[in-house]
């Protein structure tokens, strides 16, 4: 189980993610694994979520040219805001290159276990 250093409670976690198909696999896939997490299709969404509660990582999902903009979007709002918040977008390699807002990227080739292990990675003390 995912849990904080002190307190023993799960990591939360924002998950932005436009395709309808793979975001409650993703959300069911971090759920097992020991994370708390609150999802949403849309970004507008998402940061109604992010003003109500704290979260140790918002991950968005990015695909296409259009999502890259909305992503650095919501990145940059969240990032003024918040400077100390984690944010990851899980992309693929073109739009890993350019991009330069998130903290983390978590590359796509998905491997359930894989993309647990990377966000376990972004979220645990070194």
């Amino acid at each position: 189980m995912s849990t904080g250093p002190h307190n023993g409670k799960p990591k939360m976690i924002l998950h932005i993610c436009s395709r309808e198909m793979l975001r409650p696999l993703r959300d069911q896939i971090l759920r097992i694994s020991g994370f708390e997490v609150d999802s949403t299709l849309r970004a507008k969404d998402a940061l109604d979520l992010f003003w109500g509660k704290q979260y140790d990582l918002v991950l968005v999902d990015v695909e296409g040219e259009q999502a890259i903009h909305d992503a650095e979007h919501l990145c940059q709002e969240i990032k003024t805001a918040q400077p100390e918040q984690k944010v990851a977008f899980v992309c693929n390699w073109r739009v890993a290159m350019q991009t330069d807002c998130p903290d983390e990227i978590l590359r796509t080739e998905f491997d359930p276990s894989r993309f647990v292990a990377g966000v376990k990675d972004m979220i645990s003390p070194a």
